[in-house]
Order: structure tokens, then C-alpha cells, then sequence
């Protein structure tokens, strides 16, 4: 294969069209993009409130860290209801993981090594 002429001819010709997407859309596939958008959104909305702090040293705004974190909760909880995902499960994978990856505690080494994914 040729190489492209441009960046912007390569993206043109790799990209998925959109009415190939709107094709696969189901009434589901919406719902679940919804909460997966509004997972990141809110996310961001956090890390934005505390760069806020740590970056121009305003004062931690406690009360809107708790306003995106309850977002998060709801577009997160909208996820696992879509997906039919109990919360116990992911709660339960999560220590599982976690202790086999720091079964002796935190530590730099066995953050990069990652025992769970050996």
C-alpha cells in the first residue's frame, strides 16, 4: 500500500463513516454511549476542580468534588444497569486485583510489575 498524500487524506480513508455507526445503533448502544460519555465528562469536570487547587492554589472546593463524584456515581451506576453488571462484582474484582498486585503493600516496584497481570 501507497503511502497517504496527508494526514488529513489518511483519517478521511481510515475513519468510519457515520452511517456505518448509525447502522450498528441500537436503542441500548445509545444508552450505554450516553453513560460512557458522561463518565468522562464528569471526570474531567473532577480533575479540572482539583487542578484548580493544585495548579492556581484555590481553595479545594470540597462541595463540588462531592457534586462530581455523585455524577460519576450516576453515569457509572448507568453503565453497570446497561450492561447488567452487579456493583458487588466490580467491587469484588477490584480488591482481588488489588491484593494480588500489592499483597505486601504499595510500593513503586510492585506497581510496575503488576503481579495481577502476570
Amino acid at each position: 500500500m501507497k503511502p497517504w498524500a496527508s494526514h488529513e487524506i489518511m483519517v478521511a480513508t481510515l475513519a468510519k463513516q457515520g452511517e456505518a455507526v448509525l447502522d450498528n445503533l441500537t436503542p441500548e448502544y445509545v444508552d450505554l454511549w450516553h453513560a460512557a460519555t458522561g463518565v468522562c465528562t464528569e471526570a474531567g469536570e473532577l480533575l479540572d476542580c482539583i487542578k484548580k487547587t493544585v495548579i492556581y492554589n484555590k481553595p479545594l472546593d470540597v462541595n463540588n468534588i462531592i457534586e462530581e463524584l455523585d455524577d460519576l456515581e450516576f453515569y457509572i451506576t448507568q453503565v453497570r444497569l446497561n450492561l447488567k453488571i452487579k456493583r458487588w462484582l466490580i467491587l469484588q474484582r477490584n480488591m482481588k486485583k488489588l491484593y494480588k498486585r500489592y499483597a505486601e503493600g504499595y510500593s513503586d516496584q510492585a506497581a510496575q510489575q503488576r503481579a495481577d497481570k502476570a
